[in-house]
């Protein structure tokens, strides 16, 4: 009887962490997914730009791919593997 009570405890004890990990591990998926300002982050991005509608539309689309925008106005893209990864169909980078 006694073995059965303490069976039962830790097996509910067991799920009960189980739970609070997969609880934990969602929490963390949830907040890595979160969307970033795209046009917030275009903006600060394409400020000194010579032709800041184009870049802004440009950065704007790898934004929405990437959901990342490299910090600065220029360079700095290996912050942003996928956002300097996309190319146009020459082959030119696409992304500010």
């Amino acid at each position: 009887m006694a073995f059965s009570k303490l069976l039962a405890a830790s097996l509910l004890a067991s799920l009960l962490l189980l739970h609070l990990v997969d609880a934990a591990d969602q929490s963390a998926i949830q907040g890595s997914l979160r969307q970033i300002d795209c046009n917030g982050a275009c903006v600060a991005r394409c400020r000194l730009s010579s032709r800041p509608r184009l870049c802004q539309r440009a950065c704007g689309t790898c934004c929405r791919r990437c959901n990342c925008v490299p910090p600065g106005t220029y360079g700095n893209q290996e912050k942003c593997p996928c956002y300097a990864s996309l190319t146009t169909h020459g082959g030119k980078p696409k992304c500010p």
